[in-house]
Formats: C-alpha cells, structure tokens, sequence
C-alpha cells in the first residue's frame, strides 16, 4: 500500500522524466527503476511506464509544433515503421522473467552512460538535411529496429535516436527532438497495446506518472533545449550509475 507521499514523488520523478526525455533522452532509466521500487513487478513497472511515455510525448509534439517546428512526413514515415517493431519488442518484454529483466536495464542502464560521457560533440548550426530517397529507406530500416527495442525496454532509446537523426539525417538538434517524440508517439501506442492486452499496467499509477511527465515533456518543449543541458546529462549519469548498481547488486 502506498503513502500519499509516494504520488507525490512519482509526479516530481515524471515532470523531471519528461523534460529531460524531450530535451535530450534516457528518462527512463529513473521512472523505471522508480516503479520498481515501489513495488510494481518489472514488467508490470515497464508496461506501466508507457502510459506516461504516450502523454510525454503527446505533450511534447504539441509543443513543438506550437513553436512551429514540424518535421511532418518525414516523422510519420519512422514512425509507422518502428510502430511495427514495438510489436514484437513488448512481446518479448511481456514473457521475460524479473530477474533477467532487471540485469538487462542495469546493462542498458550504463551503457547509456557511456554514450552520454563520450559521444561526440553535437552541432547546433544549420545543416542541409537528408529526409528523402535512400536516407529515408535507411532511416525506416534502422527505426524498425530502434521500434524493436523501443517496444522491449525502451530506455536511453531517445539518445541512440538523436545521434541518428543528426549524423545520417543531419537534422539540428531541436528538429531531432521533434522527430524523436513524434515517433515515440507513434510506437508507443502499439507497445501499450500489447501491455495492456497482456494484463501489465497499474493503471493508477501509470496516469499519476503521467501528470508529472506530459507537465515536464510541454515545458521542455518550448524551452530553450541548451539550458540546462549540461547539469541534466550530470545529474543523469550519476542516477543512472547508482540505479544500475542497485538493480544489479540488489
């Protein structure tokens, strides 16, 4: 039984996911562990966090857009094709063990850490972008794949996605952000279906994190994304080192 406290700490948690998930990625790997903790079975806590995912992202591409930043069709087009790969990712999620489940979001966990400490530079200036032919079957293939794991875990995904979209796409960084929560919307649906059908979310939960993390995900949006930049990926890695320690020792 939860404490009224433990509500408030989850929409604290969720407004501090959502605005580090659409300003940059790997919110995850604190509203997961999160649920875990208090006491939400692993793939319960996983099925349970996309109800809070589809409202973020809902919330952000709003956002976006009413600051005018659209990547429209292009979005769309990943979208449908990580959609088909979220299917057989939350398949897979569904049928894990909690035990194996836990180790593999450790792993991922500081993983991702490892990307955020020595991933290169990101460049902010004007770049001529390549959203069509051969660069957008590319982008479709790879966005299936990213869709597989998206359905799976999904955590420290919007990193890998912003790397993509700016090196091969070769989309600014805030264009980037506003591709990468679209398409989350998008495969997201198809991966809260599966859990859902599949009888593995706390709904209650799952909408109280939700409140925190579509208020966190609609700020960020139409907030400058090089504030606070610096001290989120900070603050991040040392959550996620900590978590991953715990989830594997623990």
């Amino acid at each position: 039984m939860l404490e009224w406290y433990h509500y408030l700490l989850l929409v604290a948690v969720g407004f501090a996911v959502g605005f580090i998930n659409t300003v940059a990625g790997g919110g995850s790997l604190l509203s997961l562990p999160t649920l875990i903790f208090l006491g939400l079975p692993p793939a319960v806590a996983n099925g349970t966090n996309r109800v809070a995912i589809v409202i973020q992202t809902a919330m952000a591409t709003a956002g976006f857009k009413s600051k005018g930043i659209s990547t429209y069709p292009f979005n769309v087009y990943l979208g449908i094709s990580a959609f088909l790969g979220s299917i057989i990712g939350a398949y897979i999620a569904v049928d894990i063990d909690g035990e194996t489940f836990n180790r593999i979001l450790a792993i991922v966990m500081l993983t991702v850490v490892l990307i955020i400490i020595f991933k290169p530079k990101m460049r902010i200036g004007e770049m001529q972008e390549r959203l069509t032919g051969k660069y957008l079957w590319v982008s479709m293939i790879v966005f299936f794949f990213f869709g597989i794991y998206g359905g799976f875990i999904n955590a420290g995904l919007g990193f890998l996605m912003l790397l993509f979209l700016h090196y091969f796409n070769q989309m600014n960084l805030v264009r980037s952000n506003a591709t990468k929560v679209a398409v989350v919307f998008i495969y997201m649906l198809a991966a809260l279906a599966v859990f859902a059908f599949n009888d593995k979310i706390d709904w209650k939960l799952g909408l109280v994190l939700a409140i925190g993390n579509g208020s966190g995900a609609w700020f960020a949006s139409r907030f400058s994304v090089k504030k606070g930049d610096g001290f989120i990926k900070t603050f991040l890695v040392i959550a996620v080192v900590l978590m991953a320690i715990k989830l594997w020792f623990f």
